[in-house]
């Protein structure tokens, strides 16, 4: 799969990643939409999830262009793909630890106030750092063609930077490593002081007999806690493989399923989220199928109505009708 100092990316991996770019991207506006048309959602907690949507579908976006173009030389628009991929996928990663910093605190120290003074801390962050950290690649010279040696056809850091290892540990993989550490430790402690919280309520449960249960409810919650960080480092993995890959000088970093992974992996978020907090979100989920059904009904209605007044009633003549036509359009310009 490699070409002289160039890795191939063949158009099935195309074709499979750009796909990939389309669905997080939809999954991504579906987020933020279902935010903006629905004010009674607007918890901080989806606030923070709009915030990490925005980052992954600029993400989706850039990657998109990228796989599409797939780069052969430092022209200026792959220094801008790489530019803006660079600060969104790092973005990401703050987002994602924001979230679980918020529910950590909210949760387990039991302090919405503290959990809700740290939002401008985490915009600060999450935005700051990574575009603090894309300006400097980008002014040093840092950020362009990489012969997608860990990428799939776009732009990161350059592949003749003599400390391109370096920045590509700044640019995302330490925060990525970081990531992988975070996610774990904290969605297990607010799994375990849930779990600690509903042994505790047990004790009462004989006189909360008459409420009713909600344990498709807990159930569904506690998968979710378990499912975020675990989904997170199953799509990010692969690109940390080939990462580690290129720094022994390994080439099966250049595995067409390897790069096909990466390219999925890093590409998916925002699907990933869609389906976790809209899709599997009960109330957002009939929500957004009623919304969809009141829609085609509307088409459907609008529809019959348009066609009803040509349709010809039994043994009535066309010129008849054309005649009933012109009356009923004269009486209504009056």
């Amino acid at each position: 799969m490699a070409s002289g100092n160039q890795t191939v990316v063949y158009l099935s991996e195309q074709v499979i990643v750009l796909c990939s770019c389309v669905l997080s991207f939809v999954g991504s506006s579906v987020i933020i939409l279902t935010y903006i048309c629905w004010s009674d959602l607007r918890t901080t907690p989806r606030k923070l999830l709009v915030f990490l949507s925005v980052s992954d579908w600029l993400s989706a976006v850039s990657y998109a262009f990228g796989v599409w173009r797939v780069f052969h030389t430092d022209s200026l628009d792959c220094i801008v793909q790489g530019a803006i991929s660079t600060f969104a996928n790092t973005s990401s990663f703050f987002w994602t630890v924001a979230i679980a910093v918020y529910l950590y605190v909210f949760i387990v120290r039991s302090s919405q106030r503290v959990a809700d003074s740290l939002v401008l801390f985490f915009h600060l962050v999450s935005w700051g750092v990574p575009l603090a950290i894309t300006v400097a690649a980008v002014c040093l010279n840092k950020i362009g063609y990489n012969a997608s040696e860990v990428s799939v056809g776009w732009c990161w850091v350059r592949i003749n930077a003599p400390d391109r290892v370096l920045w590509m540990l700044l640019t995302g993989k330490i925060w990525e490593f970081l990531a992988y550490l975070t996610l774990p430790v904290l969605y297990i402690l607010i799994k375990r002081h849930i779990h600690i919280a509903h042994a505790a309520l047990s004790e009462y449960r004989p006189i909360l007999a008459n409420r009713p249960p909600s344990h498709s409810f807990s159930s569904m919650a506690d998968m979710k806690l378990t499912l975020i960080p675990v989904i997170f480092i199953v799509l990010r993995i692969w690109s940390t493989v080939r990462f580690i890959l290129l720094l022994a000088g390994s080439p099966a970093r250049l595995n067409p399923v390897l790069v096909t992974l990466h390219g999925i992996g890093n590409t998916s978020q925002g699907a990933a989220n869609c389906i976790m907090f809209v899709l599997f979100t009960q109330p957002i989920r009939t929500r957004l199928c009623t919304a969809l059904c009141c829609c085609s009904k509307c088409r459907a209605e609008v529809q019959r109505s348009d066609d009803a007044p040509h349709r010809l009633l039994p043994g009535q003549d066309p010129s008849t009708q054309r005649e009933e036509d012109s009356t009923a359009r004269a009486q209504t310009d009056r």
